[in-house]
């Protein structure tokens, strides 16, 4: 990958590589999730609640890599081996393998696809009987024959094996290759030569079985991704009208009937309620919008828009913005770390910082929190059903009491009553024919 971070760490729609196969082994029911990492420790507190992490002390191989969870497994049950790199393994297709092993008493199956170009796969040699015989890895040149080399079938390196036949048969092991590696796919032939069966369970879809070995890769199997998730978003209920411009991550929920304009990106752990609109060019992260919420051209990060609220065009809500239900923040808002008031509104051209605003107020264009005075940041307070007037600017801390007004062009610097009406600018002068003045002065 030429990265810093390790390659299955690498994202795939807001998830770390490693979380896809982790999410189909948990949705398909395993009883028990182990993850093989290095001895970097990369892996630690990375992998989601109840998943086991085992260490490889060196990297010598996938049959490696397994006996470092032999601690981990249960020598009287089914094991299936994915791989990390390997992310659109589907819950449906694990379960299908464990099945199909099962049920011809099996001491190994293993999944397989054919390939167009196998170049860099493991090549399935089946015995005369349509068994498979071994696998030929080929990373490097006298690893394969030619005739092996021909062979489409490869090996996809997703296994389900009798536990503890495997368990034995890794003890069996030899490094006996190119690299000085051991390769899981070499206790086939253990298991073999021990009479016992060694089936292979086909994947008709290919896609299931893609492994990502650089950013190339990377980007591919991403793109199947996002198209399974969209798909699966669209078949419940929700509308997204152009899905190639259309970015939504795996943890992202979508209630029915709302609908997705073209451009939009919504990522992490955001969500929406039903009836939505939001878009185009609109961006959310990690942001929950409930039933009804439209959200126009805006820019959310970290915060709460409640049922009936409205958005944008052109807003910025930052981390720690509530607006509560049926509130507005209108055109150029910037709102952070505030809680806006149910049916409030803050119409255009305003920032609003580290506020508390009660409900039913209006604040009028250019209002502004000055809530940093160069050390700490204060909070406004701001009652319900207040009137602001335009461009006026509240100096935090400062409290505003309910039913209050504020003049236009105002600093308000200090708490204004319930029902007062706070006015504080300069009285106005009109200097009599100052232009003429100017321009005599200027001669």
């Amino acid at each position: 990958m030429r990265s810093a971070t390790p390659k299955v760490l690498h994202e795939i729609c807001g998830r770390p590589m490693v979380h896809w196969p982790i999410a189909a082994a948990m949705e398909a029911r395993a009883g028990r999730v182990v993850v093989v990492g290095g001895p970097d420790g990369a892996l630690q507190d990375r992998l989601p609640d109840g998943v086991d992490l085992a260490t490889q002390a060196e990297a010598r191989g996938t049959g490696d890599a397994v006996r470092a969870a032999e601690q981990l497994i249960d020598r009287d049950g089914t094991v299936v081996v994915l791989a990390g790199d390997v992310p659109l393994i589907t819950a449906e297709a694990i379960a299908s393998l464990a099945q199909a092993h099962e049920a011809d008493r099996a001491a190994a199956t293993m999944a397989t696809v054919e390939l167009a170009d196998p170049t860099g796969y493991g090549r399935v040699v089946r015995d005369a009987d349509g068994g498979v015989d071994r696998v030929v890895e080929t990373k490097a040149p006298g690893d394969a024959s030619a005739d092996e080399l021909a062979i489409r079938e490869v090996n996809t390196g997703v296994f389900a094996f009798d536990a503890g036949a495997l368990l034995d048969a890794l003890e069996r092991l030899r490094p006996d290759n190119a690299q000085a590696e051991y390769y899981l796919p070499d206790v086939l032939p253990v298991l073999r030569a021990a009479d016992r069966l060694v089936a292979a369970f086909p994947v008709a879809d290919p896609n299931l079985m893609l492994g990502v070995n650089d950013r190339v890769d990377l980007a591919a199997v991403r793109a199947l991704a996002q198209r399974r998730i969209l798909v699966a978003h669209m078949r419940a209920g929700v509308t997204i009208v152009d899905p190639a411009t259309t970015l939504v991550d795996a943890d992202v929920e979508l209630g029915r009937d709302t609908v997705v304009e073209p451009s939009s990106f919504l990522r992490g752990d955001s969500s929406a309620g039903e009836r939505c609109r939001i878009g185009p060019l609109t961006t959310l992260i990690d942001s929950a919008l409930g039933d009804e919420v439209t959200v126009p051209h805006s820019y959310l990060v970290q915060c709460e828009v409640r049922s009936g609220a409205s958005v944008g065009p052109f807003a910025y809500l930052r981390p720690g913005a509530v607006l509560e239900e049926s509130a507005k923040a209108g055109t150029f808002v910037e709102i952070k770390n505030s809680r806006i008031g149910a049916g409030t509104k803050v119409p255009h051209l305003s920032y609003i910082g580290d506020a508390d605003v009660g409900e039913g107020s209006n604040l009028g264009a250019g209002t502004i929190t000055a809530n940093y005075d160069g050390r700490d940041k204060h909070r406004t307070t701001i009652g319900a059903r207040v009137k602001g007037g335009v461009d006026t600017a509240f100096v935090a801390p400062v409290e505003v009491g309910d039913d209050a007004w504020t003049a236009a062009g105002s600093v308000v610097t200090e708490d204004v009553p319930p029902g007062a009406l706070a006015i504080a600018r300069a009285r106005q002068r009109n200097v009599e024919e100052y232009a003429a003045r100017k321009e005599r002065e200027g001669r």
